[in-house]
């Protein structure tokens, strides 16, 4: 049995949904699909929060917005008329009771964490039915389980969520025994999970990967399969360097690598799971689902190049904290990164000298960031300041800090093509080179790089 993920990329209207589920007939029977919600609907879901919270006028045009997208979709994916119908009509009382969620918000001016989940995971559920019902209307045997019904456990963190596995994968064998087949097309919708008190959790935006990691996992899938739009892992991105080449092989570390620094094919947070149970995941592209695409697994081959990809990301930048002796003094990095946390920031790395910390933030973070550590009192820096034109850049390669002379080799590309590098981290892991440059520099970094390594 495999596990497949399908996301919004895949789903983005009528037509490509219609490709997937032509897919699926041919090749998902026994299978356990788990998939994103239809393309832009969490946007839509989480901008009728905002729209709720400021008044209720806005709330009929979100659900009419919601209603017109997805019937359009169903119109495509379904011909017969009937089963058309009653599917939207089966829909409807989804969409009230999502109507009933907005004008609550309306009403008490206030969206908790737990309704922001709650709202959020519709897409998800909406996709899940309708692709089901969908591969029945083909005469396919297909049916949907609810990750609520299915026992999919979480730590009960609101927004950014956790599987209990163990739970977790009891239940699922459980509830699998009791409806899969060789012949039967199991949906699942991804992105969230239920709390022991019964919460509905989200496993963070993009999370939807992350639950069929989970599901993989938890059933010992033969393989989790990401479909995507794209070939798979590349030297590098193809919008930067057009000639990069497919990676057929990579490691969990080296997939969670490129994941984290913005290579756009898995969530940072998919490779834990199936790492533990020794689950492989391939990437297939819809397009061309025989094609070889990447595989990731515990033992890959090792290429005669260490280095597998060159990666970058622009969403970052740095906070600076300066005072005599920071960072040899007691308390000062855990009284900064705990108020951090508790303004919901996530710190993607940490530098320190003698003179200076520099944390590493998501741009999005960080005036929030430079604002609450100006709170801490009695004031424990001398200045702090921020720098945002920058963007970390990465070689990623299994053993990296074993072999000799990659790093020189990397820096002497970056140095050769009159680039200044800001600050380096190496040591973190074994599989990946990290450093910061001047955000107009990052081209010719990559091209760099690139040449060096794979030209």
């Amino acid at each position: 049995m495999k596990v497949i993920k399908i996301g919004g990329g895949c789903l983005k209207n009528g037509p490509a949904a219609r490709k997937i589920i032509e897919l699926i007939a041919k090749r998902g029977e026994g299978d356990v699909f788990v998939v994103s919600a239809f393309y832009g609907v969490t946007d839509i879901l989480i901008s009728g929060i905002e729209k709720a919270l400021e008044n209720e006028d806005g709330i009929p045009s979100i659900i009419t917005r919601l209603k017109t997208l997805h019937n359009a979709i169903i119109k495509i994916l379904i011909d017969d008329g009937n089963k058309k119908k009653q599917l939207s009509r089966n829909l409807s009382g989804i969409f009230k009771k999502l109507e009933r969620y907005y004008y609550g918000i309306s009403f008490t001016r206030e969206a908790t964490p737990r309704m922001r989940d709650m709202i959020a995971t519709f897409g998800e559920r909406i996709c899940a039915v309708i692709l089901s019902k969908s591969l029945s209307s083909m005469g396919k045997d297909s049916t949907c389980l609810f990750p609520e019904d299915a026992g999919i456990i979480s730590d009960g963190r609101f927004m950014d969520a956790s599987a209990v596995m163990t739970k977790t994968s009891k239940n699922l064998m459980a509830a699998m025994a009791l409806v899969m087949t060789s012949r039967k097309i199991v949906f699942i919708p991804g992105f969230y999970g239920v709390s022991e008190s019964g919460d509905i959790t989200t496993f963070g935006r993009g999370g939807s990967d992350y639950s069929a990691a989970v599901v993989a996992a938890s059933l010992k899938a033969d393989v989790l399969e990401i479909w995507k739009d794209t070939k798979g892992f590349m030297t590098a991105d193809p919008d930067n360097i057009p000639h990069c080449k497919l990676i057929p092989e990579l490691t969990y570390e080296e997939a969670a690598e490129l994941s984290y620094t913005g290579a756009g094919i898995l969530h940072p947070r998919t490779v834990e799971p199936v790492k533990k149970a020794g689950v492989g995941i391939a990437i297939k592209n819809t397009y061309n689902p025989d094609a070889q695409g990447s595989l990731i697994t515990k033992n890959a081959c090792t290429a005669e190049k260490i280095v597998k990809s060159v990666s970058y990301t622009s969403d970052i930048s740095v906070l600076k904290i300066y005072a005599s002796g920071i960072g040899a003094r007691f308390g000062i990095l855990s009284m900064i990164t705990e108020n951090l946390a508790l303004a919901g920031i996530n710190i993607k790395s940490v530098v320190t000298s003698q003179t200076c910390i520099s944390l590493l933030l998501s741009r999005k973070d960080i005036e929030k960031g430079h604002q609450s550590i100006k709170k801490i009192r009695p004031v424990p820096f001398r200045k702090s300041s921020i720098v945002t034109d920058v963007a970390l850049v990465s070689i990623v390669g299994e053993g990296l800090q074993n072999n000799r002379g990659v790093a020189a080799k990397c820096f002497t590309a970056v140095s050769d093509a009159n680039v200044n590098i800001e600050m380096i981290s190496f040591g973190t892991s074994n599989a990946a080179l990290y450093f910061l440059v001047h955000e107009d520099k990052l081209d010719t970094t990559i091209n760099a790089l690139h040449d060096i390594f794979f030209d």
